[in-house]
């Protein structure tokens, strides 16, 4: 090939034209690359450092005793997690329950059934995207005036649940509103082309087609409240609980609150328990976003 011709014409602006003529990658860009891999490594070292630190605290205490036995202030040596990991459990499944069915029925009237000029469909959403960056601590402040104290529910499991599901609920109507955004218009029009009523294309075509990115959204943001913290203390959630909880009435406590309460102490033996329990903590957060990953992956389409 003849180079003399790509020095020629506005093709030697091209990049394609100057990776032929030889020219280097500009200083600025390979800068710029290199300060995104620094970025990067920074980021994986400084986690990678956090994560071996609290596995080799934990180390010692990562047995059998952590998840069978009660909280014990006096015998840190007998000391376990099982009451503050079954709270977890409860509270996260009651949050799941409430928030779930709300954000995504909410999310499809905003994608299929509202009318994008109504003045109070935008206020919806203003409202939404507004909420989504609340500070958690703002909503355990609404659960503990109107749910626990306005509503009579109490400190109990119940309360923390609804807390929760109010703190999650904007992130997973945006999560469902892109997943259903995602799906092609053209399937609709050929459902509805066919006799389809408008329903009957939501539920067979929409929905299915959505479930992956609303399946990740809504774990992930089940993920962020099962490491909720403020919330739950500010209503009242125990730090000291010897039993288990038996329905959305009982006093509960949550892995968050019992690791609060041991890194709180000032024997050294606590120290190790509270990092099992965050071992524990990671585990239940790392099966979550796996679950997400094999939605995602099980119920993807490529259109």
């Amino acid at each position: 090939m003849d180079t003399r011709v790509l020095d020629e014409g506005p093709e030697a602006d091209v990049p394609e034209v100057r990776r032929l003529k030889g020219d280097g990658t500009p200083w600025r860009e390979r800068f710029f690359q290199l300060s995104l891999w620094a970025s990067l490594a920074v980021g994986v070292v400084f986690l990678g450092s956090l994560l071996v630190y609290v596995v080799v605290e934990a180390w010692p205490r990562l047995d059998s005793r952590i998840l069978t036995n009660f909280p014990d202030i006096i015998d840190p040596s007998q000391a376990g997690a099982q009451s503050a990991i079954t709270g977890t459990i409860w509270v996260i499944a009651f949050t799941a329950l409430y928030c779930l069915p709300v954000g995504i029925l909410t999310a499809i009237y905003l994608e299929e059934y509202a009318a994008p000029g109504r003045w109070w469909n935008r206020a919806i959403e203003i409202n939404i995207q507004n909420l989504a960056a609340v500070p958690s601590i703002v909503y355990g402040i609404l659960g503990l005036g109107i749910i626990s104290r306005g509503l009579g529910f109490g400190q109990t499991v119940l309360t923390a649940s609804l807390t929760l599901s109010l703190l999650v609920l904007p992130t997973v109507i945006i999560a469902a509103r892109e997943a259903i955004r995602a799906v092609p218009q053209s399937i609709r029009e050929a459902s509805l082309a066919l006799g389809a009523t408008q329903w009957q294309t939501i539920w067979r075509q929409v929905l299915p087609a959505a479930v992956p990115g609303m399946a990740t959204g809504s774990i992930l943001a089940l993920s962020r409240a099962i490491g909720e913290a403020a919330p739950l203390l500010l209503l009242g959630g125990l730090t000291f609980i010897t039993f288990n909880p038996s329905g959305p009435d009982s006093a509960f406590t949550v892995l968050p609150i019992q690791i609060f309460n041991w890194i709180s102490q000032s024997r050294a033996e606590f120290v190790s328990l509270a990092a099992a329990a965050i071992v524990i903590l990671l585990v239940i957060l790392l099966v979550m976003n796996s679950l997400a990953i094999w939605l995602r992956n099980h119920y993807s389409r490529r259109w």
